[in-house]
């Protein structure tokens, strides 16, 4: 559970999206790391208290659906699956950007190629998942420890053949913050996106053996470290190099290895990129398919996907998500220079929108629990209701500033028709369902692949079970 919320959390946005974070705000950019964490710390405590309290499958699409109703659990949950759907695709589409410098073959061949390897290994059992995600997300984190050794060193002037210390970069060159405090803020926009995919370990959690272990520890110590190992990288990138200089527009972390003087840097580093993106993919492929399996058992989708194999694995619901890859592979030999940035505009502010309803799911079932049970509340948000309301807020400033800045417009206007979308598809769902809309949360008894035990199948608690050792 801990290496599956790493996985989630570090990918290419942190090795190769910083050095454009840092070109806006400077040496600064280490507030806005600092400030996006503190506000997904926040939210994903907040997603703690209530999975540890009403441990559910479903996880937020749930919460959503207790907390505001069945038509904002309907909403968030498709509007999540959509968004992992096209990382899906964004992603396959990035590695075989990377794998195209070693492997001369097309670029929509090599996409299909990816998929098809990933896709397999998620269609074999979730302990596949959780084995893969864990190795992918120790190759990371050994990684970023490394590089924060080394270029520390550096920066301190303790490195052999070293200059002496570089840590007046973070000052010389126009200041701490060269562009004003308001490319501060502006960054910090951008470097919350950085943080998604934390939130797959409540989803996880469903399948695992001790979800209100894993959950509460995977939401605290595992965030301190992400935000460590964000922050922390940022420091040692502002510290080594100018904040202008145009190598980390390239990547930041090889620009400073290779300052450093590590041999063969940038092969290492496309490598760790290559694995982060398959990271990435591995898992946008689980956490689609089980959200689409959670909106089949609520009736929000048809009950046809929601069939299982032996293994306990949602076959039917894993292949829909990759749909949206596979058309992405033609449109990649279509229009290779436009998909991806058409994929990524094309899911906007979606995280943006998931983050504020689990706050705002939580004010309604925090005040609910407190009244009604508070005994459930074995882990509590800090500082509620304050602390809760401050995060919402903030949220909304960061809402507010997505419509302010123009290259962050476009996001958020397909954010916002993507919603439009969802709510027209509940009320289609509402008057013409088979099923009544439901209220009703899905307990974590019942998680993907419960169906198959009682029909006999194997127990998908064993593959949980192992995701979550």
């Amino acid at each position: 559970m801990a290496m599956i919320a790493i996985g989630g959390a570090v990918g290419a946005g942190l090795f190769i999206g910083s050095g454009a974070v840092i070109t806006t705000a400077g040496p600064a950019a280490v507030l806005s790391y600092a400030l996006a964490g503190a506000l997904v710390l926040l939210t994903l405590r907040a997603l703690g208290e209530m999975v540890v309290a009403r441990p559910s499958a479903g996880s937020f699409s749930d919460y959503a659906r207790l907390a505001l109703g069945p038509r904002a659990g309907f909403c968030i949950g498709w509007l999540y699956w959509w968004m992992y759907s096209v990382l899906v695709a964004a992603e396959s589409v990035a590695g075989a950007a990377t794998l195209g410098a070693w492997v001369p073959l097309p670029g929509w061949l090599l996409s299909l190629g990816l998929l098809l390897v990933m896709t397999g290994a998620n269609l074999v059992s979730v302990r596949v998942f959780g084995e893969t995600e864990t190795l992918f997300s120790l190759v990371k984190v050994a990684t970023i420890v490394a590089f924060l050794v080394l270029g520390g060193l550096f920066a301190a002037g303790l490195w052999p053949g070293g200059a002496g210390p570089t840590v007046d970069n973070l000052w010389a060159h126009g200041g701490f913050a060269p562009n004003g405090w308001g490319a501060v803020l502006a960054a910090t926009v951008v470097v919350l996106f950085s943080f998604g995919g934390v939130e797959i370990v409540t989803i996880a959690a469903g399948e695992s053996d001790e979800p209100e272990r894993g959950v509460a520890r995977a939401t605290t110590n595992v965030l301190w470290r992400i935000g460590l190992f964000y922050v922390a990288s940022i420091v040692v990138v502002v510290a080594v190099l100018p904040w202008d200089s145009a190598e980390l527009l390239r990547s930041p972390f090889v620009a400073v290895m290779e300052r450093v003087g590590v041999p063969a840097a940038p092969l290492v580093m496309e490598v760790v990129v290559f694995i982060a993106v398959l990271s990435v993919l591995n898992a946008a492929l689980y956490t689609s398919s089980r959200m689409l399996h959670v909106l089949t058992r609520q009736g929000d989708a048809p009950g046809a996907l929601a069939a299982v194999g032996r293994r306990g694995v949602p076959t039917r619901a894993i292949l829909l998500g990759t749909a949206v890859g596979y058309a992405s592979v033609v449109g990649n030999y279509l229009w290779p220079e436009t998909v991806f940035a058409f994929l990524v505009a094309s899911i906007g502010a979606i995280l943006l929108v998931l983050f504020l309803t689990i706050v705002a799911s939580q004010l309604v079932l925090g005040r609910r629990l407190r009244r009604e049970d508070p005994g459930a509340l074995r882990f509590r948000m800090w500082g509620f209701p304050y602390l809760s309301w401050a995060t919402l807020a903030g949220l909304l400033a960061i809402l507010g500033a997505m419509a302010l800045l123009p290259d962050q417009r476009l996001p958020l206007w397909a954010t916002l028709a993507a919603v439009a979308v969802v709510l027209v598809a509940y009320e289609l769902r509402r008057r013409f369902g088979r099923r009544p809309v439901s209220r009703t949360p899905l307990g974590s008894a019942a998680a993907p692949g419960a169906g198959a035990a009682e029909r006999g199948g194997d127990r998908p608690d064993e593959g949980g079970a192992a995701a979550s050792r």
